[in-house]
C-alpha cells in the first residue's frame, strides 16, 4: 500500500547514443487503469469484428437458425414450383380444349351400354320374368297397332318420341308447329315410326335437328343433344336415335304429306 502512491517512470532509449527516446511515468493504479481501459477496447473491437464481419459464421452454433431459415425457404420455394408446374399444365390443357386440338376420346355411348347390359341381364332371367316381359310387351304392342291405313284414316298412331312433359302445345294459328316437351337429362329420345333418317344437322346453339321420315309421314325433332345414329340409318319403332342434356327442351313437329298434324293427337302418351 506504501509503494502504491510511487511513481515509476517506463523509458526507452537510444542503444548507439543513448538518448532517450519515449519516457512514460505512471503509478501503479495508473498501470492498472491502462490495462483495463485496453482489454475493453481490445474486448470492443473483437465484439464489432465478430458481428459485422463474415468471422460470426466460424462461431459454434450461430449458423443453426439461419441454416433452418433455409432449409424452411428451399422448401417453400420447391412447393411453389410444383404449384407453378401445375398451373402452367392446366393452362396449356385449357389452350388446347380452346383451340379444338385435344381429340374427343372414344367412349361407348350410356345407351349401348344400357343395351348390353339389359341383353345379359334377360339372358339369365327366370321363367316368371320371361312370362312377365311377354305379357308387358305384348300390352305395349295392342296400344301402339297403327289404325286401320284406308281411305277414311288419314293419320297413323306414333309412337312416343320421349319421356316428359308437355310444357307448350303447337300453335298453327301463330306459325309455331312444334310441341315442346320437358325431359330429364340423358333422356332417350325415340322414333316414333319405323323409317329413315334423312337429316341430322347441328345448329347455331349447338343441338341438333334430326327429321325422320316414313313414306308420307316426317317426324322432326328439334334441340337434341346428342344423336346416335347417322343420316341415312334406318330405324325401328321406339328405337333410340339421340339423347337430351336436360338444358334445353324437345321441339317436335309431325307432318303428313306436307300438312301439318299435331303431335298430341296421334301420338300414345
Amino acid at each position: 500500500m506504501k509503494k502504491s502512491g510511487h511513481k515509476y517512470r517506463l523509458a526507452m532509449l537510444d542503444d548507439n547514443t543513448l538518448r532517450e527516446v519515449f519516457s512514460l511515468r505512471i503509478g501503479w493504479w495508473g498501470a492498472i487503469s491502462v490495462i483495463t481501459i485496453s482489454f475493453m477496447l481490445i474486448l470492443v473491437a473483437l465484439s464489432l469484428l465478430i458481428v459485422y464481419t463474415p468471422l460470426r459464421n466460424i462461431l459454434p452454433g450461430y449458423n443453426e437458425s439461419l441454416r433452418q431459415q433455409i432449409i424452411t425457404e428451399s422448401a417453400r420455394v420447391d412447393s411453389l414450383q410444383t404449384s407453378l408446374t401445375v398451373q402452367r399444365q392446366y393452362l396449356d390443357v385449357i389452350k388446347q380444349v380452346v383451340a379444338g386440338d385435344i381429340q374427343t376420346d372414344s367412349v361407348q355411348s350410356l345407351d349401348s351400354l344400357q343395351l348390353v347390359e339389359r341383353e345379359q341381364i334377360l339372358a339369365q332371367n327366370s321363367e316368371v320374368t320371361e312370362n312377365f316381359k311377354t305379357q308387358y310387351e305384348q300390352k305395349e304392342r295392342d296400344r301402339l297397332l297403327l289404325f286401320d291405313n284406308t281411305a277414311s284414316r288419314t293419320v297413323q298412331q306414333l309412337f312416343r318420341p320421349v319421356r316428359g312433359v308437355i310444357t307448350q302445345s303447337a300453335r298453327p294459328d301463330l306459325h309455331s308447329y312444334a310441341t315442346t316437351i320437358h325431359t330429364a337429362k340423358n333422356e332417350n329420345v325415340l322414333a316414333t315410326m319405323r323409317g329413315t333418317i334423312v337429316l341430322v344437322e347441328r345448329m347455331a346453339d349447338n343441338t341438333f335437328t334430326v327429321i325422320l321420315q316414313n313414306n308420307r309421314f316426317v317426324t322432326v325433332y328439334h334441340h337434341v343433344a346428342k344423336v346416335v345414329k347417322s343420316q341415312g340409318s334406318e330405324v325401328e319403332r321406339g328405337e333410340s336415335i339421340a339423347l337430351m342434356d336436360g338444358d334445353h327442351d324437345l321441339a317436335l313437329e309431325v307432318w303428313d304429306a306436307g300438312k301439318f298434324v299435331n303431335p298430341e293427337e296421334v301420338i300414345v302418351w
